[in-house]
C-alpha cells in the first residue's frame, strides 16, 4: 500500500522534510517512489513541485499521513477534514493522593474507658 509522507532532511536542530510517495512498509528514511514537494517548520514554507502528481495519487488510493493531510487541508489544496494527527499522553498520578482520605470518626473518650474498666472487673484473676 502507498503512502504520501514526509521524510526528514536538514542538519541537526534544522529540519526540513520531503513529501514524498513510498511503500507504506518502506524504512522512513530510506527508498521512495517520488518527491511531490517540500515543507520546513522553521519558515513555514510549503510547496508542492506538481498539483498533478498529488491529486494522481491521491485518487489512485495512495494514502495519506495525518500531519500530510493537514497540511495538505492547511493550504487548500484537498477538500478532506483535518486529523487528529498525535496524543499527548497525560500523566499519571501517584496511588496515594489518587485515594481519597477519610475523615476519623467521632467517638466519645469515657466509653472506652468505662468498658476496660468493666472488662478487667468481670474476668476471673487466676490465683
Amino acid at each position: 500500500m502507498l503512502t504520501i509522507r514526509l521524510q526528514r532532511t536538514g542538519t541537526k536542530n534544522a529540519a526540513s522534510f520531503r513529501i514524498v510517495v513510498a511503500e507504506k512498509t518502506a524504512h522512513v528514511s530510506k527508498k521512495f517512489i517520488e518527491v511531490l514537494g517540500s515543507y520546513n517548520p522553521r519558515s513555514k514554507a510549503f510547496a508542492i513541485k506538481n498539483q498533478e502528481r498529488l491529486d494522481y495519487w491521491v485518487t489512485h488510493n495512495a494514502t495519506m499521513s495525518p500531519t500530510v493531510n493537514n497540511l495538505l487541508v492547511d493550504k487548500g489544496l484537498v477538500k478532506t477534514s483535518k486529523v487528529k494527527a498525535f496524543n499527548v499522553p497525560k500523566k499519571e498520578q501517584p496511588a496515594a493522593e489518587a485515594v481519597v482520605e477519610k475523615a476519623p470518626e467521632e467517638k466519645p473518650a469515657e466509653a472506652p474507658v468505662e468498658q476496660a474498666a468493666e472488662t478487667a472487673e468481670e474476668t476471673p484473676k487466676a490465683e
